[in-house]
């Protein structure tokens, strides 16, 4: 009783709450068929050819042996590759030389203008 009261002073009719009703119900509804839209594009997309199983072919192994130790460390030929390749770009200079003298000036501009600052108490 006391919600459909304030509900006729406030102005808020049966007309109100079906507009309301559909405009939620339209957005919804959009949304589903959005999702749905979107997973159809998806499976459209999707290639269809499916790649051959390539057999894994044996690899060569290089076993080091150190003379000290009893350890034995086991690489595959990938392994030794990659550390070579990476031994190779440390050692032959990829990384840049940069100087080391810094060439950038001062200037005054607004954001670092003295007049502008909070601490200007003393006048």
């Amino acid at each position: 009783m006391l919600l459909q009261v304030a509900a006729e002073t406030a102005g808020i009719t049966a007309q109100t709450w079906f507009i309301t009703g559909l405009g939620f119900g339209m957005v919804v509804l959009l949304l589903l068929v959005f999702v749905y839209v979107m997973k159809l594009l998806g499976w459209i997309m999707q290639p269809r050819v499916k790649a051959k199983k390539v057999q894994p072919t044996t690899t060569e192994t290089v076993t080091h042996t150190k003379s000290t130790l009893s350890d034995t460390i086991t690489l595959t030929a990938d392994s030794t590759a990659a550390i070579a390749l990476a031994l190779h770009l440390y050692y032959n200079g990829v990384h840049d030389e940069e100087d080391t003298k810094i060439t950038i000036q001062p200037h005054r501009t607004q954001w670092n203008n003295k007049m502008y600052g909070m601490n200007n108490l003393h006048r």
